[in-house]
């Protein structure tokens, strides 16, 4: 079912613009278990509402919605507050985007960052404000282009394991 969704993510790009962050379709590898499991638990959460502090269904944040997904497909615990979290795992250009990576934004003068995780074909799936709910983003909407601070890896592309070093 993941990789059916994945596919339809993939079908959905047409401007040229979402070009600057890679096509999952474009890549001759699948994506490894444990990314697939990551992708599958993000997506069965869209629609979880907004919640500040949340990080159950009932109601999320954007780090909550991230350590709950992590946490409940990979059992992998995550630091609490984005500040900690752009410190784990690798750093990776957007090019070099895989699904399951993480993707950070500066929201206006905030000082906590804003994450999300990739989905490929330039969207990602996100927890995101007071009244919202989870849902997918194009990254190359200039909201979120010119928000966009960077992706960190998780999950290694060549081992599928967890990065558990600081970079």
């Amino acid at each position: 079912m993941t990789t059916v969704l994945l596919m339809a993510l993939a079908g959905c790009a047409s401007s040229p613009a979402q070009r600057d962050f890679p096509s999952l379709s474009g890549r001759t590898e699948r994506p490894m278990p444990i990314r697939e499991g990551v992708i599958q638990t993000a997506l069965s959460l869209l629609g979880a509402p907004y919640r500040f502090g949340g990080k159950t269904p009932a109601g999320f944040d954007c780090t909550g919605f991230i350590g709950y997904v992590y946490r409940n497909s990979a059992d992998i615990v995550l630091p609490r507050e984005s500040l900690h979290l752009v410190r784990m795992g690798k750093a990776v250009s957007a090019p070099d985007l895989l699904p399951a990576d993480l993707v950070y934004f500066r929201i206006e003068n905030q000082k906590p960052l804003h994450v999300g995780i990739y989905l490929g074909d330039g969207k990602f799936i996100h927890a995101p404000s007071t009244g919202g709910k989870v849902n997918i983003q194009g990254m190359s909407q200039d909201y979120w282009k010119n928000r966009y601070l960077g992706a960190r890896r998780i999950v290694s592309a060549v081992s599928n394991r967890f990065l558990n070093r600081s970079v």
